[in-house]
C-alpha cells in the first residue's frame, strides 16, 4: 500500500488560505499607509531631507530589536504576536486619519506615529515570515513562497495606486481605509486557529539564545549570501523613497501619477510570482539570481535618467520582474534551510535585511538626494547594485554554483 504524498498546493490548506487573506489585507493597508504619508509629508515639506526620514522612523525599531523580536516569534505564539500587533497598527492608523483632520504645518506627529508602526512591524516580520511553513507541509512551502510574494506585489501594484486616488479625496479617506483592512487582517489572523508550531525552551541561553539566528546565517554560506545580495543590491538600487520627486518635479504627475510609479514594479514583480508559482526555478538557481540582480541595477539606471512617463514606467515593471527573482530565491532558501526552532530568530534578521534594503536605503536615497539631486541618487544606486552582484558573485561561490532550490543536503 503506498502512502498519498502531501499536497505541494498550498490552497488546499485551510489555516494558509486565512493567514494568506491576513497578508494580503495587511500588505494593501501599508501600501496605502506609505504611499499617503509620502506625498502628505512631501506636499506639507517640500523637501527630500523629511522623506529619508519616512525610512529611517520605520527601519530603526527593526534594527533595535532584532534580538527581542526573533526570540519572542521562536518562544511564543506567532499567531498571537501577530493578532497583537496588528492592533497596534490599528491604533496607529487611527492616529493617521485624527492627524489628517487637523493643521497640517508641522510633520512631527506623523513621524512619532511611523515610529511606533515600526515597532509593531519589527515583531510582525518574522512573526509572519516564520509562521508560514507552520501552515504548510514541506511539499507546499515553494508553492506558498511565491503566493505570498505575489500577494504583496499585487498589493504593492494596486496599493499605491488606490492610495493615490483615495488621497485624492482626502488623506483621511485613505487612512480610513487602512484601518479597515488592517482590522480585516486581525480578524482574519485570530481565525486561523490553533497552529502546531515548535516552540523550543531548550536553548542554552543569555546571548547564545539571543544570537542563534545570527549564527545559523553565519555557518551557512548560501543562505548568507542570498540574505546579504538582496541587501545592499536593494539598499543601493532602490529609488522608491524618491518617487514623490520623480512626480512632481522630474515627471510632473500628480497623486495618481505617483500612485502609478509605485505600482509599476509591483506589476512586474507579480507577473513574475504567476510564472515562478507555475513553472520555479528548476535549474542554475545561483546564475539565475545574480543576472536578475545586475539587471535589476540597470533598470534601476534607466529609470533614474528617463523624464518620460511610459519609459519610467517600463523601467520600474523590470526592476520588480528582478527583484521578485531575489526575493523567490532568498525566501525559498531561508525556509528550507531553517530549523523551526530558530526560523523566528533567522527571520527577524532577514527582517533587519529587509528592512536595510528597503526603509534604510530610503534614508540613502534621500540624504544623496538632497546633497546632489535624485537623478544622481538613482543612477548612482543603480551602478552599485551591478557591482555588488559582480562581487558578491565571486565572494560567494556556492551560491554562483547552486543548482536546485530545495531543502540543505543531508551531510
Amino acid at each position: 500500500m503506498t502512502t498519498k504524498s502531501p499536497s505541494a498546493n498550498a490552497f488546499t490548506y485551510p489555516a494558509y488560505v486565512k493567514y494568506l487573506l491576513a497578508i494580503t489585507a495587511h500588505s494593501f493597508a501599508t501600501q496605502i499607509i506609505s504611499m499617503a504619508v509620502s506625498w502628505q509629508v512631501y506636499d506639507i515639506t517640500h523637501d527630500a531631507y523629511y522623506l529619508a526620514l519616512i525610512g529611517l522612523v520605520q527601519f530603526l525599531p527593526a534594527l533595535l530589536l532584532v534580538l527581542v523580536t526573533g526570540l519572542v516569534a521562536d518562544r511564543f505564539n506567532r499567531r498571537i504576536i501577530l493578532a497583537g500587533c496588528m492592533g497596534i497598527e490599528i491604533a496607529g492608523a487611527v492616529g493617521l486619519v485624527m492627524y489628517s483632520r487637523g493643521s497640517h504645518e508641522v510633520v512631527w506627529p506623523v513621524l512619532s506615529i511611523l515610529a511606533v508602526l515600526g515597532v509593531a512591524r519589527a515583531f510582525i516580520s518574522p512573526s509572519a515570515s516564520a509562521l508560514s511553513p507552520n501552515l504548510l507541509a514541506k511539499e507546499a512551502v515553494p508553492h506558498g513562497i511565491s503566493l505570498n510574494s505575489m500577494t504583496w506585489q499585487t498589493a504593492s501594484i494596486t496599493g499605491p495606486v488606490l492610495g493615490g486616488l483615495l488621497y485624492g479625496i482626502g488623506p483621511a479617506v485613505a487612512y480610513g481605509t487602512a484601518l479597515v483592512l488592517l482590522a480585516l487582517a486581525a480578524s482574519c489572523v485570530v481565525l486561523i486557529g490553533h497552529v502546531n508550531q515548535q516552540m523550543n525552551h531548550q536553548d542554552e541561553g543569555g546571548l547564545t539564545t539571543l544570537l542563534a539566528g545570527f549564527k545559523f546565517i553565519r555557518h551557512e554560506p548560501v543562505v548568507l549570501g542570498a540574505i546579504s545580495l538582496d541587501l545592499f543590491a536593494v539598499l543601493l538600487g532602490g529609488a522608491v523613497a524618491l518617487m514623490p520627486i520623480y512626480a512632481r518635479d522630474i515627471l510632473q504627475v500628480g497623486p495618481w501619477g505617483l500612485g502609478m510609479l509605485r505600482g509599476a514594479p509591483g506589476l512586474g514583480g507579480i507577473a513574475m510570482a504567476l510564472w515562478l508559482a507555475k513553472y520555479g526555478i528548476r535549474d542554475r538557481a545561483g546564475v539565475v539570481l545574480f543576472s536578475a540582480v545586475a539587471l535589476f541595477g540597470f533598470f534601476t539606471v534607466v529609470f533614474g535618467i528617463s523624464s518620460y512617463l511610459p519609459l519610467s514606467i517600463v523601467a520600474l515593471m523590470a526592476m520588480g520582474c528582478f527583484d521578485m527573482v531575489s526575493v523567490y530565491v532568498r525566501e525559498t532558501l531561508m525556509q528550507l534551510w531553517t530549523p523551526d526552532a530558530v526560523r523566528g530568530r533567522v527571520n527577524a534578521v532577514n527582517s533587519v535585511f529587509i528592512g536595510a534594503s528597503n526603509e534604510l536605503g530610503e534614508f540613502r536615497a534621500g540624504m544623496v538626494a538632497w546633497k546632489l539631486g535624485a537623478v544622481t541618487a538613482v543612477v548612482m544606486g543603480g551602478v552599485g547594485t551591478m557591482l555588488v552582484a559582480g562581487l558578491w558573485a565571486r565572494i560567494f561561490p556556492q551560491l554562483r554554483t547552486a543548482r536546485k532550490l530545495e531543502g540543505k543536503p543531508s551531510p
